[in-house]
């Protein structure tokens, strides 16, 4: 079975190279796509964080994992299924990253920390709910921690 999903949204930032870290700087626009009216974002602006669900559109076909690497192909870190980490070369090709929401305009959404470049497809937007949130302490490895050291920068 294939499915059809069309952008609503593009990102425009000052970041046009794929680059691992140093993301927290960033501020980037959301723009609805045309064909989307302006309404679809009535009352986002009293949520003050947004998941923003993307499209790594520059990840070539072949450059996918389907299995078990070292998370940037640094060998200090473990192998670990491409489903235990957040690398851009998934299957399906998703970015999933929670950003602040800093300003609502019509049909444009200014936002921190989006690690998306300039020109990045947007697949959907969904507002940040604390009951969405997990309800316990988050567990994760010290290699992430490491990995992500620089990431936000």
């Amino acid at each position: 079975m294939e499915f059809i999903i069309k952008p609503i949204a593009y990102v425009r930032n000052s970041r046009t190279e794929i680059e691992d870290d140093q993301w927290g700087s960033i501020v980037s626009e959301i723009e609805l796509v045309d064909d989307l009216n302006a309404s679809s974002l009535e009352g986002i602006d009293e949520f003050s964080h947004l998941e923003i669900i993307f499209y790594f559109d520059k990840v070539a076909d072949d450059k996918i994992q389907y299995e078990a690497r070292h998370p940037r192909n640094n060998k200090e870190f473990p192998m670990v299924g491409i489903f235990a980490q957040r690398g851009k070369n998934r299957p399906n090709k998703l970015g999933l990253t929670t950003v602040e929401l800093l300003e609502h305009h019509h049909n444009k959404l200014i936002v921190k920390n989006l690690d998306a470049i300039d020109g990045t497809p947007i697949m959907d937007i969904k507002p940040v709910m604390r009951e969405f949130l997990p309800n316990r302490e988050v567990k994760q490895p010290e290699w992430s921690k490491k990995l992500m050291e620089d990431y936000w920068g």
